[in-house]
């Protein structure tokens, strides 16, 4: 193809596509051998040490990023072949792809360019099907997660600013916080880590035995963060009782002088010996409460005995076989929460290129920018990923899927595991090319709230709690559509104006608000000095902590 005569701009574009002949130009053929077959080894989930993927009940807040890019790019797509090695051993999808993309690009037709571009969606996801279950093992491994990471297949169609710009992007997860990009995702579900996505669109079927084991793994996994959290409150319970028979034992030798006897110290008063009862009676609630402790960690210990055993059974019964199906599975779950969150209008190009990619970097859904945004969101929601369970409230941040498009729609895709309430992560999805990063996760936020409290309140979620507060006030304006949609739109204008004092919502929207979804203590205090309405709503904190039916 002669290039010379095209467009500068499409001929940048072409400089490292190469020219599609009649006969294959790429490793169409290559069928996938047994090595790409995905391990269910604990090593390679990394099992032994802290991971992303598991919850840890003692960590209380996001890491503050200090950097956000690496200061040196990586030369990955500065290569000439970068393009043919995301592509090699691809197979026929792959070719597919590469002339689809080649028309779009050349042709000058605007109704052709409409076209191939909708056949470049269908072209894609084929494509992207084949190369996630090459990565385990191929030479070009690197090249084709970034490909997936990213959507970038071309280096050639972003600027050389966008191109540096991406090649520092950093790699590793250091943080270890459930902040998954595309790669990473598939990989944790491929290894087991992460289950797949439950939907009511794409419906799996687990005839392997290691399905069961998992289902029972992850029940057995929700028993023991409770039995954890069992012992803990019982270890508390205990040391709170002792440090009040300390203070009983050390008001009762207290003594005084006796009257005219430098020396010697006078006898118990009535008050002490009534203390030696007390005492008693205090060491013998100890013993019950230690003889529950010892009850309690005997429980936790039969129930890590499950777990351990599970995760044998699912080692030892992991076949690979379900592992890809599994992979498959997850891929046509990615793809609809890909439509999603573009919408219906929006823009559905699976590539990344200058044509349609105008963030900043700060702009940009990369794992330091959205755990910056989601350290701010707890600064001012400080329960926003929280959950209640008894009397306990867990911080859980969900897990974090950022989808290379240019939607502009986060949302909540899982409130939690269904088959572990108490402690497993919900799943939100953020679109990385998004115009507005912040709201796009202020908004998967509210999304999350709103399905958790809603299955808190169970049947009741029209009249209790958070979800039944709000659909009342919905009922009593009369208005008309999705109230979901109605609690997020009010969620932003908590979190953006309210916080700062700028009074945007309903005046009964915002009581609700603050009972259910308070501030941080930091901006309550600063609040009820802007306005009297703040004022007022934190006196009805105080009188609600008065009648212990805060």
């Amino acid at each position: 193809m002669d290039i010379s005569n095209l467009d500068p701009d499409l001929a940048a574009l072409l400089e490292d596509i190469p020219v599609a002949p009649s006969a294959p130009s790429l490793d169409l053929f290559d069928d996938l051998g047994d090595d790409i077959l995905l391990s269910t080894a604990p090593e390679a989930s990394g099992s032994s040490e802290r991971t992303a993927s598991r919850v840890d009940l003692t960590v209380k807040e996001f890491p503050k990023i200090e950097h956000f890019y690496n200061d040196t790019p990586h030369t990955y797509f500065d290569s000439a072949d970068f393009y043919k090695h995301v592509l090699k051993n691809c197979g026929e999808t792959a070719q597919r792809l590469h002339n689809m993309l080649t028309k779009y690009l050349t042709t000058r037709d605007p109704k052709d360019r409409m076209e191939y571009r909708q056949r470049i969606l269908t072209n894609y996801w084929q494509f992207i099907a084949t190369l996630v279950l090459k990565l385990p093992s191929d030479e070009s491994a690197t090249e084709k997660r970034y490909a997936l990471r990213y959507g970038l297949l071309l280096p050639t169609l972003l600027t050389a600013t966008q191109k540096d710009t991406f090649a520092k992007i950093i790699d590793e997860n250091t943080y270890k916080e459930p902040v998954y990009y595309l790669d990473e995702w598939f990989q944790a579900i491929a290894t087991g880590e992460i289950n797949t996505s439950s939907t009511d669109e794409v419906r799996t079927k687990q005839k392997n035995i290691t399905g069961h084991f998992q289902q029972l793994y992850n029940k057995a996994q929700g028993k023991l963060q409770s039995a954890e959290n069992l012992l803990r409150a019982k270890s508390d319970e205990r040391t709170s009782a002792e440090e009040l028979i300390k203070n009983q034992l050390y008001d009762l030798f207290m003594h005084d002088n006796l009257t005219g006897f430098a020396g010697i110290k006078a006898p118990f008063t009535e008050t002490q010996k009534r203390g030696i009862n007390d005492v008693g009676e205090a060491l013998r609630r100890l013993l019950s409460l230690d003889k529950e402790l010892v009850g309690f960690y005997n429980e936790y210990q039969r129930v890590d005995e499950d777990v351990r055993s599970l995760q044998e059974k699912i080692d030892a019964s992991g076949d690979g076989e379900l592992n890809v199906s599994d992979v498959n599975a997850e891929l046509d779950t990615v793809r609809q929460m890909v439509k999603m969150a573009c919408g219906r209008q929006g823009n559905h190009f699976p590539i990344l290129s200058r044509e349609f990619f105008h963030s900043l970097p700060n702009e940009i859904g990369t794992r330091e920018n959205v755990l910056h945004i989601m350290k701010w969101i707890e600064s001012v929601d400080p329960e926003a990923y929280c959950r209640q369970y008894r009397s306990q409230l867990n911080r859980i941040p969900p897990f974090v899927l950022l989808v290379p498009s240019y939607g502009d729609i986060g949302f909540c895709w899982e409130p939690f595991d269904r088959y572990n309430r108490v402690t497993s992560r919900g799943r939100i999805i953020i679109p990385m090319y998004t115009k507005n990063l912040k709201n796009a996760l202020l908004t998967a936020t509210a999304d999350l709230r709103w399905q958790v409290a809603k299955e808190k309140a169970s049947y009741y979620w029209m009249e209790e709690g958070l979800t039944g507060n709000y659909y009342q006030w919905f009922q009593a304006q009369k208005l008309k559509g999705d109230v979901k949609e109605f609690f997020i739109e009010d969620y932003l204008l908590w979190m953006n104006k309210e916080s700062e004092g700028i009074q945007k919502l309903d005046r009964e929207v915002r009581n609700v608000f603050w009972r259910f979804m308070p501030f941080s203590k930091a901006i309550k205090d600063e609040l009820k000095t802007r306005a009297p309405v703040y004022q007022e709503l934190c006196q009805k904190d105080l009188n609600r902590q008065m009648s212990d039916g805060y």
